[in-house]
């Protein structure tokens, strides 16, 4: 009796678990590129975050009224390279750019700080952000989305992946070397935007490319030294009194797109501290609401 009451709770918890779960997609069928067998396992340091990641998945939001002309975007968390903020600045902002009728993809990415893993922990980010491009694209169909109003929009470290996908898109590290791998837009969330030693140290720069890195190294992952007149046009973020990077990045990248004359917004806060994700609850104002207004006079989006 105590086995029956104990698997009816279980059967209870996972068809709970079943009901509201997304669609999960493996980023990649059978061996993992760029894979070392190194015995990490993925574990969460605290609840709504994930460390050890070296299996990279794609969690996809559909839109309840999907609709061509409101676009997909694909959301990439921070956490330095070490671990994915995946609820607070993945699942949740999915969530709410639903609420606007987009389909939103949450990328969990392989994390540089497991070294031992990969063959070159450098690529592997961007390996599979442009993989969930990819995918994305491919699949459009499917989600009943337009693969050519597919934007990007992450977070701290997440923005740097973000940034550099939007800006290193012809370096194409994916299976498919005809594939389209340019986001069509992109919103960076208080970005890690460059390796400039002048910037000072971070997690982020320490996990990626270590702070012993070589001149090339440093100015192949710094953005803003790869800003065109093609790079997809931005909308940035970020609070005055971050502590944990500096709102340099965010003015670097955008005098970047401001010098190559890239169509860009920038909101500096001046109260919010790092990592406010979705809600800054030192205003009133949403960083959220305004891209949406952004994105509609861009003519990326549709009114409702």
């Amino acid at each position: 009796m105590k086995f029956l009451k104990s698997f009816a709770l279980l059967f209870f918890c996972f068809s709970g678990l079943s009901l509201n779960a997304q669609q999960v997609i493996p980023l990649y069928n059978g061996q993992i590129p760029g894979n070392l067998s190194c015995g990490v396992t993925e574990r969460v340091p605290v609840k709504g975050e994930v460390a050890g990641v070296t299996v990279p998945t794609l969690t996809v939001f559909v839109a309840e009224k999907t609709d061509p002309l409101k676009g997909a975007v694909l959301i990439i968390p921070g956490g330095g390279y070490d671990h994915l903020a995946m609820t607070h600045e993945g699942f949740d902002v999915a969530k709410a750019y639903n609420a606007k009728g987009i389909t939103a993809f949450v990328l969990k990415y392989r994390l540089p700080s497991e070294s031992q893993c990969f063959a070159d922990k450098k690529l592997v980010p961007l390996m599979d952000a442009q993989q969930a491009m990819v995918i994305i694209r491919s699949r459009a169909k499917e989600w009943n989305i337009d693969p050519q109003n597919v934007g990007v929009n992450g977070f701290s470290a997440g923005g740097h992946l973000a940034a550099t996908l939007l800006t290193r898109y012809n370096m194409n590290l994916t299976a498919d070397k005809n594939a389209n791998l340019k986001p069509n837009w992109g919103v960076l969330g208080y970005p890690v935007i460059s390796m400039a030693d002048s910037l000072g140290k971070s997690g982020t720069k320490k996990n990626l490319i270590g702070m012993e890195a070589s001149a090339t190294e440093k100015e192949y992952f710094s953005a803003e030294r790869h800003v065109d007149a093609a790079t997809p046009f931005c909308f940035i973020f970020q609070a005055q009194d971050d502590r944990t990077v500096s709102v340099q990045h965010s003015l670097l990248f955008y005098q970047a797109l401001l010098k190559n004359k890239v169509p860009s917004e920038l909101h500096i806060f001046p109260k919010g501290g790092h990592g406010f994700g979705l809600h800054n609850k030192s205003t009133s104002e949403s960083w959220f609401e305004q891209m949406i207004q952004w994105l509609l006079s861009n003519q990326c989006i549709t009114k409702s």
